[in-house]
């Protein structure tokens, strides 16, 4: 953050008001955070630089058989909060201790095995001595988010993410804004170079977030799907009356055609049936009609995949069946399904 200029003991001199428009001082904000996010790169790709500290974090956090213990105060506590989230949502166990609390307590909360990652602009913030003090005296390993190497966080700290330099987007640089926007998204490297250290899938992140349109982009289609006597299915040599009759009861404007073995050989759609239905409709068979080599899918792909496979051609699908391996139908899912979930 930029030191104001003093003008002898007590007099301090603030910056002169800036009139811009808002659109103006938009561009100029996002241009600095930008320009504190170009630096941060660079840094972590400069050798010697933070490259080598930000590795030896991700090793350290990998090891620990605890969980991550993230505290900041202020601007820094709430994006210390983001922070411990994105962690515990990507598969590393994490949890956020105010710094004020720990001194009152909350110290109890965090365990021998655990890693402290711990987050301050200045590096000099009083409320975090507690903290530190713990890590000492229990020597749990603490990793320090500052831009002061010199600092206390940084010289009490086992491995030091120093903050390249950077100004603030507020006109007076005083409000963290670019100092922050560093912080978040050093945070999030973090998170997800642990997330691929560990392999973590989609299924993974599924069980982490069952709730919302995101859980159920994530849910896999076997959960979703009509099963057993809610199918359409008929018979090659089913007439295309009864392929009527059976389409108009389920509802899914399709019907699956079977062999005798019950293994999936074709499909009606309403798009099948309306070129035929001049046809004498006793006579005419489904398996005449029927498209041989229809789109389909299987119980644990995800919704958001069925949904591509519903939409990304030229003609969107209505409805999918679901086989299992030996191509039988064990479900069906309608594109209203998705939508009554808020996926689509």
């Amino acid at each position: 953050m930029t030191e104001l200029p003093h003008q002898g003991a007590d007099n301090v001199i603030l910056p002169k008001a800036v009139h811009r428009s808002a659109l103006d001082s938009a561009q100029a904000t996002l241009t600095s955070e930008a320009t504190g996010l170009a630096a941060l790169q660079e840094a972590l790709a400069t050798p010697g630089s933070m490259g080598s500290a930000f590795t030896e974090a991700v090793a350290l956090i990998e090891a620990t058989t605890g969980r991550v213990v993230v505290s900041g105060i202020g601007k820094s506590g709430h994006i210390g909060r983001k922070i411990q989230a994105t962690l515990a949502s990507t598969g590393t166990s994490a949890i956020f201790v105010h710094p004020a609390e720990a001194a009152h307590g909350d110290l109890g909360m965090i365990e021998s095995r655990d890693v402290m990652l711990l987050l301050s602009q200045s590096g000099e913030t009083s409320e975090l001595a507690a903290l530190l003090e713990h890590a000492a005296r229990h020597a749990l390993p603490v990793i320090g988010i500052t831009a002061s190497r010199s600092s206390t966080l940084a010289r009490a700290s086992s491995v030091v993410l120093c903050l390249p330099r950077a100004s603030e987007a507020c006109p007076m640089g005083l409000a963290p804004t670019t100092s922050t926007i560093m912080q978040l998204a050093l945070g999030d490297a973090l998170a997800i170079a642990l997330l691929e250290r560990r392999g973590f899938t989609a299924n993974d992140f599924s069980a982490f977030h069952p709730g919302g349109s995101l859980g159920a982009l994530l849910r896999p289609v076997r959960r979703l799907m009509h099963e057993g006597a809610a199918m359409p299915l008929g018979t090659a040599d089913m007439s295309l009356s009864n392929v009527i009759i059976e389409m108009t009861r389920k509802a899914f404007g399709c019907i699956g055609i079977v062999d005798e073995s019950g293994v999936l050989v074709g499909l009606v759609s309403d798009g099948d049936l309306r070129p035929a239905l001049n046809r004498d409709l006793n006579m005419t068979r489904a398996g005449e009609i029927m498209n041989r080599a229809p789109i389909t899918t299987h119980g644990d792909v995800l919704a958001q995949e069925v949904i591509h496979l519903m939409t990304a051609g030229r003609k969107a699908i209505s409805s999918l069946f679901v086989l299992d391996e030996t191509r039988r139908p064990i479900g069906i899912i309608h594109l209203h399904d998705l939508l009554r979930t808020g996926i689509a």
